[in-house]
């Protein structure tokens, strides 16, 4: 099967040598998504905001790939500290529908450019 490279304006450009999302068959690999602005490409400030900021990044690149993040089946949640675990709960019901993808939350030491939270996801269309 063919790699399609996804890419879209509405979400921050890759820092680094990887691609915003590749689509092989009917799945979507999509790559981690931190609090940066697409725009400016600066980092918003605050838990709150990079939570919003990230999961925002993922649905835009979800719907370059012709989909929504209720195609996703798994999603990973990188923080750098644990104590916001309820916050990202509390955000991620407001991006995704029942039944919830699998996922997994772990704590890290550090993030790109510093940021509190970083999450990726897997989509499986149709």
């Amino acid at each position: 099967m063919a790699r399609q490279i996804i890419s879209t304006p509405n979400a921050p450009a890759a820092i680094g040598t990887y691609s915003q999302a590749v689509k092989v068959g009917d799945t979507v690999y999509l790559s981690g998504q931190i609090g940066l602005d697409p725009v400016s490409m600066t980092m918003v400030e605050g838990i709150d905001a990079q939570i919003v900021r990230v999961f925002d990044n993922l649905k835009a690149v979800a719907a370059a790939a012709g989909t929504t993040l209720d195609a996703a089946v798994k999603v990973n949640i990188y923080l750098t500290d644990l104590a916001n675990f309820a916050k990202v709960n509390e955000t991620m019901a407001k991006y995704f529908n029942q039944p919830y993808p699998a996922r997994a939350a772990v704590g890290v030491k550090e993030l790109p450019r510093g940021a509190l939270v970083e999450a990726d996801a897997v989509l499986v269309i149709g």
